[in-house]
Order: structure tokens, then sequence, then C-alpha cells
């Protein structure tokens, strides 16, 4: 098994200082030892380095043992897994892919067919997988790419985006229809095309219904977002960007339909920029206009957030603040009613002391993968009377749910089945689904 060190505590608050800037964010750095290509990460292609059964420790396609893959949530486990709510239908090790080490997800369901797939974010690539039938997913694809901590991917007509934080990555297109013609696989293809209107970015937000994305913690537009339109994906063209607000660690852009009918119909971009929320109307790229920000206390590192479908609310995380004020996994609310005069609306405390990272809403219900508390979900019909409360878990990193980098990277709610897929970044890529 490959070494896996974190960075001691006082080192780590030294690279976080250095990620206030418009660089690369430290907030999630991990130094790893090894080149994962070695081949003998995984020397008889079974996904098993070791031999025993179980590549990392940590899971185990049929984990109960009952000789179905899977296992259902009964008595607040399934196999080893503390669970509420949530069935564990599917699981791949992270070294089926010839990692040992995962960041981001996402999924595409191919229109032709229906059939959903996964992608996952790999430190040395993405991998594509067939999970429509989750149960026993197939490793269909992947594209290499230079190693990084960061991978960031979001999906458009077809194609995939992927970003990183490697030097000169750009942003990889990848024409998704060629999984059709993939048998047993695993294939490695190239990229059908690379945008290199700029070089590393953090992350990478698509407004589906227009048709362009946005490249933000880029090393350009002083890490703000750097638009990119996208509607013929293999021919994509730079379209301007936004410096005002400094540097986005992410955001969301939106076709607006919310309250606020100053705005109906306008392009909105949402950012999380490290002590801050911004919103700026994107509508002319060429002109792209700063309308408000708003703050909160405590702040440590505003990371990500994603909007609720009426427009009215924005539900974010700040990265950091379990660590710095000691506080349990806390959710910030945010009433967007008036985009001119946003108001910080309420937080929500969870009942345990992991460190949130990414969220997303599908409904009434708030998806978030909170590292080594796992997937959490929240029934969010109530926000306007202050309240939310957690409504299911699974929890994808059993050993414990201490305030570290460990765990749950991200969730991925939107396939019509209701299979989830959350990416672990060690033990591996699990598909969840509702009981």
């Amino acid at each position: 098994m490959k070494k896996i060190f974190f960075i001691a505590p006082l080192l780590f608050l030294f690279c976080f200082i250095i990620s206030c800037t418009t660089t690369t964010d430290f907030s999630e750095t991990v130094v790893l030892t090894d080149i994962l290509d070695d081949p003998d990460v995984d020397p008889d292609g079974e996904g098993d380095p070791d031999g025993e059964g179980d590549p990392d420790g940590e899971g185990d396609p049929d984990p109960d043992g009952d000789g179905t893959p899977g296992a259902d949530c009964n008595g607040g486990f399934a196999g080893p897994y503390p669970c509420d709510n949530y069935d564990l239908v599917g699981w791949m090790s992270t070294s089926t892919f010839g990692a040992n080490v995962a960041n981001d997800c996402w999924g595409w369901t191919d229109p032709q067919d229906g059939k959903e797939y996964a992608i996952y974010g790999l430190l040395n690539g993405t991998a594509f997988i067939d999970i429509s039938a989750p149960s026993d997913p197939v490793y269909k694809a992947k594209v290499d790419g230079a190693q990084s901590t960061w991978r960031d991917i979001k999906v458009y007509n077809n194609h995939a985006f992927i970003v990183s934080e490697a030097a000169g990555y750009g942003m990889q297109v990848v024409d998704l229809t060629q999984l059709r013609n993939i048998g047993g696989g695993p294939d490695f293809l190239l990229p059908n095309t690379t945008y290199t209107g700029f070089g590393r970015a953090h992350n990478l937000v698509i407004n589906e219904e227009s048709g362009f994305a946005y490249a933000v913690g880029s090393d350009t537009y002083s890490g703000g977002p750097h638009f990119v339109n996208i509607q013929d994906p293999l021919n994509p063209t730079e379209a301007g960007g936004f410096s005002g607000a400094g540097y986005s660690h992410d955001g969301q852009v939106i076709n607006y339909n919310g309250p606020d009918t100053d705005y109906t119909g306008s392009e909105i971009y949402i950012g999380s920029n490290e002590d801050e929320i911004v919103i700026v109307d994107v509508t002319d790229k060429a002109n792209p206009q700063l309308i408000s920000t708003v703050g909160y206390s405590n702040t440590a590192y505003t990371h990500q957030g994603w909007i609720t479908e009426d427009h009215r609310y924005f539900i974010a995380g700040d990265e950091l603040d379990e660590l710095d004020f000691g506080n349990n996994t806390k959710t910030l609310i945010f009433d967007l009613t008036d985009l001119d005069s946003p108001l910080f609306h309420f937080d929500y405390l969870a009942s345990n002391s992991s460190i949130d990272h990414n969220g997303y809403v599908k409904g009434n219900t708030y998806y978030l993968a909170s590292y080594t508390a796992g997937m959490r979900t929240f029934d969010i019909s109530n926000l306007e009377n202050e309240e939310m409360f957690e409504n299911g878990f699974f929890d994808v990193h059993p050993g414990d749910n201490n305030t570290s980098f460990d765990g749950a990277w991200s969730v991925y709610p939107y396939f019509a089945s209701g299979n989830i897929v959350i990416s672990d970044m060690f033990s591996g890529l699990f598909i969840v689904k509702k009981q």
C-alpha cells in the first residue's frame, strides 16, 4: 500500500496562510509519496494491490458478506459503514483506476440510451465508469492528466470539461459519446481538445442554459471567473473575465428566475471568494458588473455553495471554521431575495465535527460531502423559518468523524435513477441510493 502523509498541523497552518493569496488553495494540501502510475499500484489489474481482497483497508464491494454487491442500511450500518436512510449499491476502489488518491466527481447520462456514467477525478487523471448497473459498475475509460490533488469536472452537451491546479493544464474537453463504443474497457483516451486560455484552475463552473464555462481560481483575471464560450464544445473560445472581486474558489452561474425581478433573465454568477460571497451580473461578457457582496462572522475560508431551486437562498460552507474556531460542521444560509442587498440568514450546526466540503441542492434536499463524516443530507424545505435538519447520511469513512481532510470530497445527486455518487479521497467511488 502506498504511503500517504498529511502535513503536520503547524506546517498546515503555514501553507494556509500562503493560500490566502490568489494562488493555489492549500486548505486541502496533502503531501504524497511515490508516483501513482507505478505499476505496483495494481499489479494484477484487479483493483487490489496487496492481493488481500480489500484494496485500501476501508472498503469491500460486498461489505455485509451476503454474496451480493452492496449492502442495505440496517440497524445504522451497511456492512462496516454507518448510515441512515441510504443503502450502498456499488463501489470501486480508487486503486482500480491506477491511483490511490482521488478528488472530485460528476455524472453524465447518455441521452441515446439513458445509461448513467460516473466521472471520477484522480490525482493522475479522470476515470469514466458505467454505473447503469450500479451493483456491477464498469470502468470504461481514463484520460490521463498531470498529477494534482485538485481536479474538477463538469459536463455540457455530452462533453466533459476538466481543469486542474497542475501548471499549464488548461481545460481538457472529452467527447463522452466515445464511451458508447467501448466494450469491456478500460480504454485510455486523449482529450478531444484542450483550451489553453488559462493554465491552472482550481475549479470549473458551467451554466448549461447559456453554454458558457467559468474557470475559477485560475492564473488569469486575478483568480476571478474566466469566461469561455463552449456552445461548440470542441471549439471553446475565450469570452472575457472578471477580476473585480478577486479570487474565486468556487462558484455557480444561473439564468436568474428568483424573487428579485430586477434581474429576471440575467445570467448571474455567485462566487465563494475566500472571505465572502460575491454576486456578479455576467450577462454581458464584455462588461460584467459586480452587484453585491455579503459576509458572515467567524470567517475562515468561504469555500463553496449552491443556490436553492427557487433562487432565493444560497447554501454555503466555510471549509476551515471547524479547524479555526472549534465549532461542529457549520452550514451557512444567505437570503438572496434582493440581489443588491443579500443578507446572512442563519447558520446550521451539525451533530458532528467533520469539515464540510462540496454541497449541492436537488429539490428540497441539500447533499453535503462532509469529509470524514461522509455524505450528509438535509431537509431544506423550511429555510424561510430558519430551519433545516439532517434526514440521512452514508459515512464512507467509518473510522472516525474527525476534523481532518479525509473521506468524502464530493457528491453527485442528479441521476434520474436516484443513484448518488460519492467520491472518497482514498477508499474509492461509492454508489448509494435512498431507501
